[in-house]
This record gives C-alpha cells, structure tokens and sequence, in this order.
C-alpha cells in the first residue's frame, strides 16, 4: 500500500506515511486526553502503531499533525478502527468524520467484509461515514476490557 496522501478536507492532508506520524505528540494525546487509553506507556503505544495501519490528519500550510487514527487489520476480512483522536483545537471541524470516512475508503479496496469500531460519545461523527450500530449485537462477545 502506498503511503500518499488522501482526499481530505480543504487546509488539511489526510497520510498514511508512518514517517509523518508525530508520536510525541499521538501519545500526549491518547494517554492524557483519550478517556480509552489514560495512561498508556509509551512503548504500549509505540507497538500499537507498530502492529497497525496509521492515519495522520495535518495541516496543510504548518504540516503539523491535528488528530491520528490507527486500524489494525489482516487487510482481508476484517478492520478494526481505534484510537481515533482530533486535537481540541480544531474540533468541530468534521475532521473526525472525514478521518472516519477516508480509513473507509482507503480500505475499500480490500473487500473487507467488517470494519469494527467502539464508541462512548461520538457515535454521530461515525455515523456521517456510514457506521452504524451493530444489527445483531447478541452474536458479539469480548474479552478484557469492556
């Protein structure tokens, strides 16, 4: 898979690059501010971006990275999307639902017959990509953390 960039909103670039990723500032983020991942070790986060697909949102004029998502996935059956993270700065921007919306189209490609995610609050930012809540949740079980 290449690592160009995506469609993404005006004044921002949507990458998979993994050199563009800044995970300084992905860990801040997630283990200060994620409710999902407070206090996450930095080399728990660094081998979670090892073993994934990351996306990175930038602006387009500092190039400085704005929010981060990562899917882990066989790239054959099954995705699942997580640690999806938007700067407070520039929330309320629709860069969440065009994150959302560009990892689906970025992995459309695959045929995936899934593409799994969970949420405690921002079930409408996931919806305007076109996720909605599971059909038949009483098949889903897990393990861990709930």
């Amino acid at each position: 898979m290449d690592h160009s960039a995506l469609p993404s909103p005006e004044g921002y670039e949507i990458s998979t690059d993994p050199g563009r990723l800044d995970r300084e500032l992905i860990h801040r983020w997630l283990s200060g501010d994620a409710y999902w991942a407070l206090g996450r070790s930095r080399e728990k986060q660094e081998a979670a971006i090892g073993g994934s697909l990351n996306y990175g949102v930038y602006d387009a004029v500092s190039g400085l990275q704005v929010a981060y998502a990562r899917i882990v996935t066989d790239r054959a059956t099954f995705a699942w999307l997580c640690d999806v993270y938007v700067d407070r700065g520039v929330r309320g921007k629709g860069l969440g639902t065009a994150l959302a919306g560009a990892v689906r189209d970025h992995l459309a490609p695959y045929g995936l017959r899934r593409i799994m995610l969970a949420t405690a609050d921002a079930h409408e930012v996931y919806a305007r990509a076109g996720f909605e809540p599971l059909a038949a949740p009483d098949k889903w079980m897990a393990l861990g953390d709930q």
